[in-house]
């Protein structure tokens, strides 16, 4: 299992358009093949910043979210709503503890 992390800044006065639009593509995101659990985790001390919390069967099947084009399609509308560049991570769990 792959668990990816992105960490998006958001200017402040965008951020409820970024979640109707996160809102929108969640649906495509989850029934996704290879994606078992989608989430918007919001910062509760930093305005704007969210993280998408996604878990995937294989990397593969993430990057082939990732190069789809309701992906690239919802990149292009958030994207200019950003006031930092996002950061990403791929994780495997080592343990549950």
């Amino acid at each position: 299992m792959i668990i990816r992390i992105v960490k998006l800044s958001i200017v402040p006065d965008q951020i409820s358009r970024f979640k109707a639009e996160f809102d929108w593509v969640s649906v495509l995101i989850r029934n996704f093949r290879g994606c078992s659990h989608l989430e918007l985790l919001e910062d509760i001390n930093v305005t704007g910043l969210v993280f998408k919390y996604s878990y995937w069967d294989e990397e593969k099947s993430r990057q082939d979210h990732q190069a789809s084009e309701a992906s690239k399609s919802t990149w292009s509308k958030v994207k200019p709503m950003f006031n930092a560049k996002a950061e990403a991570w791929s994780l495997t769990g080592v343990r549950q503890l």
